[in-house]
Formats: C-alpha cells, structure tokens, sequence
C-alpha cells in the first residue's frame, strides 16, 4: 500500500522535479516505509512506500522492468500474485524480490493490457511504455483504491489523493459548486467521477487508460456488472464459503501484523471467524478492534465473538469533547467532506490499529451492497416478485418479514405496489416534470439555501430500478460504495495502515450477481446467503440477529449537548454569512429546534453544513503548510 503522483508532459512538455517531489510528499503518511522518484524527459514518477510484502529493499519503487523499458508505480495489492508468480516463471520470467509489484510488471510485460482479468486485488498503477511512449494505467473493480486526475494544456497530472495535485503548484483551488450543492442539498457524496475541486477527477473504477506523450489517448472499462449474468449454481452455498474463505485466506498474505475491524455484525463476524481458522497453529491471537456506544450497545455479539474466536478486543473510547478537532484532522486527509460521524470512528480505529503496531486491517465494506444488506432492498425485492406477477410468493414473504419485525403488511404489500406503478409513470414527460419540480421545492422549505446557490445543484433523472440486482449494481456503481471506499481509504492510510476488504474478491461478487434475489432476501433476512453459509462457523446470536448497526454514533445527542456551543459558533461566523450560500438565522434555528423532544431529526444535514465550513476555512491554508 503507497501513494503515487506523476507528472506526464504532453508534445515534449518536460518534468519539474521539484514539483514532483512536493506531490510525492503530501503522501508521506500512505508511505512512511521509503521514497523514490523517476524522470525521464516528459515522464515524472513520485513514490511513496508502505511496506507490506517484501519488506527489503527489492520493493523499492518506481520499479523498473528488467529490460530497462517499462517502469511501474503501483498503489494497492495484487492477492493472486504468488499464484502468477509461477505461471510467469512457466513463461521463463525471472524474479529477484518476493512481493506483488515484480509480479505486476511482469504481468504487464507478458500480457499487455490483458492482464488486468488475471488480478485479484485492489490497486491504481501507472506503467510508462518507454518503446510504446505511453503511460497505461487502471484502477481496480471497485475502485478501491483511488487515482485522481487533472489536465491542463500540455500538462496532465496524477496522485492518489487530491492533495497530490494541489501541491504540484499547477492548480489553483477552485471549489465545484455543483458538487458542493449536490452534498448540502442532497447529502450526496462520491455518486460519480467528479469532486469538490473543479477540473480534478477520479479516474473510473474498472478502467484502464492510455496515455500517448504526443497528447492521443483511449479509456475503456475492462470489467463491469452489466457483464454478469443471473446463472445458479447446483451448490450456492457451498460455493459461497469456500470463496468467502479463500477471499479471506488471500487477504491475510502479509509480512506485517493483521488485525480485523469488529462490530456485532454480520459482516465482520464472519471476517474474523474465518481469520480464526487460518490462523488455527499462530503464536499470539489475533487483535481486533471496536468501537461500542452506549446508546447503541452491541457488546454482547461482540463478546460472543471473542470468545469463538480467542481474539484480543482493542477497545476504542471516543468522546463527543474532541470530536471537532478530530474532524479538522480527518478533514484533511480526506481532501473532501465526509459523510457523517460515523466516518470519524472508524477514523480512530485505524489509528488505535496503528499506534497497536497493526499495519493490515481486514474490513467488511462491500457485503450490504453485494449481499443485500439495506433493508430498503426488502421492498425492492418485493416489488421483483410483483413484477413477475408471483403475488402469493409476496404476500407469503411480507407475512414471514411482519412477523419479526411488527411492522404494518398491508402498509409493505402497497408500498410494493406503488413503487411497481410509480415505475410504469416515471417515463412520462409529464410525469418527469411535475416530479422534477416537486424535488426542486422540496429542497429548501427550511429556507437554509440562498436562490443563487441552490441555482447551482443539477437534477439527476431518477434511475429506474426493476429489481433487487438493478438497486445492487446502483449501490455498488453510484451510492454508497463509492463513497465508503473512499472513506476506508483516507481513514486507514491517514494513520499509514492498509485495508482490505474480502467481501469486494470479484470471484465473490460475480457469485452474488448470478444468484436469484430469494437467496439474498428471505423472510425477514437480508444477506441470506450469507446467513446461510456461515451456519455453524460464527455465533448464533450474530447470524440470526435481525437488526443492523454497524459503528453508529449519537450525532443529535452529540450535536445538541457537547457539540451545541461549537457549532453554533461556527454556523454565527462572519465567513458563513459571507459566503453567498447560506441563510444563517434558519440554520441557527433549525439546531436550535434540535433540544426539543418530537422535532424531525435533521443533525446530519447540520453536520454537513458545519463540516464544510471547516472544510472551507481550513483546507487550502493547512495544504499550504505542508508545502
């Protein structure tokens, strides 16, 4: 895990070094381990090294082919590299380290751009095709790991965070109003390429790219969902535990520590009960690490696991107090706003991870999007079923779900069927319209925007979905994954640990994407594969929990007691009423209103507003200072 910048001038453009050394810099905390730089005329490599595999000196990057014309940086992981270590050896390949990144370059070398099918990981690399004269890049399925991009006349520029190219000196901060609106109006975040920074974006997740020195460039997607297609297997089960295992099993390849991320989930439960086993004959146990709240308390789950799994429990103790200058901190890191409160917590975790000499940290991002896990794909699910015209089915499965959880069926029953005749008037023009309008009024009744910034946010078509795999693919291609990926990204690096995610093995997905919807959704269980193959291996009390919490906080308790005075201070600032966004009075109000029992819960758009702010006020200067 590392952190990469470039520099790559276009018509003979050449390098500056010293701008490159200062994008490399801003990275130091995703590479504390070792440095390195590469320029050869209108090529600029930046490097910066976490060690993971391979501790030596023979991961050392940029990494250069061993015919001197091809040179790599490289951010992420390849977990199948041992395996295509030797079938390159077949091929009459030589390798001198033990790590992923010979393996890449060789791969590359080999098989060109068609050796992107062939990886099992996560990653953002860019190779410079000296014969060629091209840079080829990609990032991985997911797009778990980032890469950023910016061009600008005879200059394009790379990092793995914005930071990078802020630094570079060839931009000038320019806040992307349309992206802020979308975030302080919608509570949108990370839904496509573009960011809070005009003109930088990210380069897509499933995508290669390359990029010819005399300016020619092409872009394609090398894998997709849309690609995958419903076909069960005869054992779904069966063949969902031993990839969920083997996905574990190759996240854990490390010369550094491992440790886990545990709530009393399901996700992270089955995580660290399959770690257990691969670890079955180590030294010392495995160290995980939790954060319980009070106000939501899962430490009897948790317990259960620890004692299934003989893990030691790193406790994390976080306060409302020092929520603010942690948030500044975070801020930071992240280069953009965060999506609430909660992204804080598992802020701290990894630094508990880190300060525990933990530098590898298995997480459970990806299951509630792959697996279904939002109960709001329940009606979705339902509304497949009436699609099909299996109303008995639906009705049957309302009835198992209402009887667990107490709610209302004939209420579910037609909010199914609204949602199955609101699809068939959605493409009206009319229909559009009338909505369209609906959702532009709607924005504003707390009258906290002014007119000429809401003129800013751009109505999105409403996506239709027609079935649990169409509201899936949307979690995964637009909101939330993105954006939860980004968050487990700049949280664990902030604090110079890696994270992996065995729910998002692509084996794993395409698995999922093939199977029926009753084997996601069932009754009144969501994950129900899930559920179903880890029967015997994790705690009763996890796998047949029906509720889900994950690493909640207390935002409205924490904003209207210890966070009330800050806040309100900051929302009374003279920048806030300068700004031309804001109506300041209703907002002040609006926390006001929040102390009064019964009112509608609005703490998280409130943060929003406040986290900008700093975001604002904080963000370019403290760039500066690190130049």
């Amino acid at each position: 895990m590392c952190g990469i910048a470039a520099i790559i001038g276009l018509e003979g453009r050449k390098v500056d070094v010293t701008a490159l050394e200062r994008m490399a810099f801003s990275l130091q905390h995703r590479g504390p381990d070792d440095k390195g730089v590469y320029i050869n005329g209108s090529v600029g490599f930046g490097f910066r090294r976490l060690s993971i595999l391979d501790l030596s000196t023979s991961g050392h990057q940029p990494k250069v082919s061993h015919d001197g014309k091809k040179i790599l940086i490289f951010n992420g992981e390849i977990y199948n590299y041992i395996e295509l270590r030797e079938e390159l050896r077949g091929l009459g390949y030589h390798f001198e380290s033990t790590g992923d990144t010979e393996v890449l370059l060789a791969a590359y070398s080999e098989w060109g751009r068609n050796c992107l099918p062939k990886l099992n990981g996560m990653w953002a690399f860019l190779i410079y095709d000296i014969s060629e004269k091209k840079i080829f890049g990609s990032r991985d399925r997911f797009g778990v790991k980032p890469l950023y991009r910016y061009s600008s006349g005879d200059l394009v520029l790379f990092g793995s965070e914005i930071k990078a190219i802020l630094h570079s000196g060839y931009y000038k901060a320019d806040i992307n109003l349309e992206v802020a609106a979308r975030f302080l109006i919608e509570d949108k975040l990370d839904i496509d390429d573009l960011t809070f920074y005009k003109g930088i974006e990210q380069v897509p997740p499933g995508s290669a790219f390359e990029l010819y020195l005399d300016g020619r460039q092409k872009a394609w997607f090398y894998w997709s969902l849309d690609d995958i297609r419903e076909d069960e297997p005869v054992h779904p089960c069966d063949d969902f535990k031993v990839l969920f295992d083997d996905a574990v099993r190759l996240r854990m390849r490390s010369d550094v520590p491992v440790g886990v991320c545990l709530s009393g989930g399901l996700d992270s439960t089955s995580i660290i009960c399959s770690m257990a086993r691969v670890r079955t004959n180590a030294p010392s146990p495995l160290e995980a690490f939790s954060f319980i709240s009070k106000d939501y308390d899962e430490s009897n789950y948790i317990s259960d696991t620890i004692k299934l799994t003989g893990a030691h429990l790193n406790r994390l103790e976080i306060n409302p107090t020092s929520i603010v200058s942690r948030l500044e901190k975070a801020l930071w890191y992240h280069d953009e706003p965060l999506h609430s409160m909660t992204a804080l917590v598992g802020f701290e975790l990894m630094s508990l991870a880190a300060q525990r000499g933990v530098k590898v940290i298995l997480n459970g991002q990806g299951a509630d999007e792959t697996i279904g896990g939002y109960h709001s794909y329940f009606t979705t699910y339902w509304s497949e079923m009436l699609r099909k015209k299996e109303y008995l089915l639906v009705w049957e499965e309302i009835i198992k779900y209402s009887s667990v959880f107490g709610s209302n069926r004939y209420r579910m029953f037609l909010g199914a069927v609204s949602s199955v005749l609101g699809d068939r008037v959605a493409p009206l023009p009319l229909y559009r319209q009338v909505a369209d309008l609906r959702r532009r009024m709607s924005y504003n009744t707390n009258g906290w925007f002014t007119p000429e910034f809401l003129a800013h946010l751009k109505i999105d078509r409403t996506i239709r979905i027609s079935s649990l795999d169409d509201a899936l693919r949307l979690s995964v291609r637009r909101y939330p994954l993105p954006l939860l990926l980004r968050t487990e990204d700049r949280n664990s690096m902030a604090h110079s640990v890696e994270a992996r995610l065995p729910f998002l093995d692509y084996r794993l997905v395409t698995l999922m994407f093939k199977l029926p919807s009753r084997l996601k959704m069932n009754g009144p269980w969501n994950k129900y594969i899930l559920r179903q193959a880890m029967t015997g291996v994790i705690p009763e009390s996890v796998r047949t929990r029906v509720d889900k919490m994950g690493f909640p906080v207390p935002s409205r308790h924490w904003l209207t007691t210890a966070l009330f005075e800050p806040v309100n201070d900051l929302l009374a600032s003279r920048e806030m009423k300068e700004s031309g966004l804001y109506n300041t009075r209703a907002i002040r109000n609006s926390l006001e209103l929040q102390r009064e029992p019964g009112n509608k819960d609005v703490s998280t758009a409130l943060f929003n507003i406040a986290q900008f702010q700093l975001w604002s006020r904080n963000h370019s200067s403290r760039l500066s200072a690190q130049t």
